[in-house]
């Protein structure tokens, strides 16, 4: 799909009227790009609804499905209140460094812990209860995400992923694309989940056509 330039410049009028210049998330996406991680980032607009998020859901452990460099990860910590704590999930080990040094630039080393690896083993190793999970990592795991991420949620936590319309593939039943096919079992299982509250929101924009999973652990 061809980008509309309507949409990136609504894109750009949101972040100079709302959001305002911000040197680390700046400085976080020029490292990404230096080191040769792809750029496929959430937009500004999206990251800074996903710190609102946190803020609204009165998160103090937020777990991450897929780090890449790091700039969901800095939005996400920024809501923490000062004992909070998150943890972020990287297969990559040249990703997890790179994010690494965005976090201890932006002051969140602290709150942070990178876990390397395959997601459905690490996830595996987590205990305890978080208030918000974020997924944004490879798609035909995601059934296995949102499983594990119920597991790992309390009652009322908040569960977010991203990548869900792909500029509307979503649609296709008979799709060889595995991400569209976990996408679509990412929808039956929601669906068939009595623990969860959700809808999803399609999104245009720099990253084109795409959308959200929002869900609310209900038991």
């Amino acid at each position: 799909m061809i980008l509309d330039p309507d949409w990136a410049a609504v894109d750009d009028y949101i972040a100079d009227r709302l959001l305002g210049a911000d040197a680390v998330l700046a400085a976080t996406l020029a490292a990404n790009a230096a080191a040769g991680l792809p750029d496929i980032d959430v937009s500004p607009a999206q990251g800074r609804m996903l710190h609102l998020l946190a803020r609204m859901a009165g998160a103090r452990r937020i777990l991450e499905v897929g780090t890449l460099g790091g700039y969901s990860t800095i939005e996400l910590a920024r809501a923490l209140p000062d004992e909070g704590r998150l943890v972020t999930l990287e297969l990559e080990p040249h990703h997890a460094a790179v994010a690494r040094a965005n976090l201890a630039r932006a002051g969140l080393a602290d709150k942070v812990e990178v876990v390397v690896g395959p997601a459905a083993e690490t996830l595996a190793t987590l205990s305890g209860q978080f208030d918000l999970v974020f997924i944004d990592a490879d798609k035909p795991s995601n059934v296995t995400y949102l499983r594990e991420a119920l597991r790992l949620s309390r009652p009322g936590a908040t569960i977010v992923v991203d990548n869900v319309v792909r500029e509307g593939g979503v649609l296709d039943a008979d799709s060889a694309d595995e991400r569209i096919q976990g996408t679509r079992a990412l929808f039956d299982a929601i669906a068939a989940e009595p623990r969860l509250t959700a809808t999803a929101v399609q999104t245009v924009g720099a990253k084109k056509w795409d959308g959200f999973v929002l869900a609310v652990v209900t038991g």
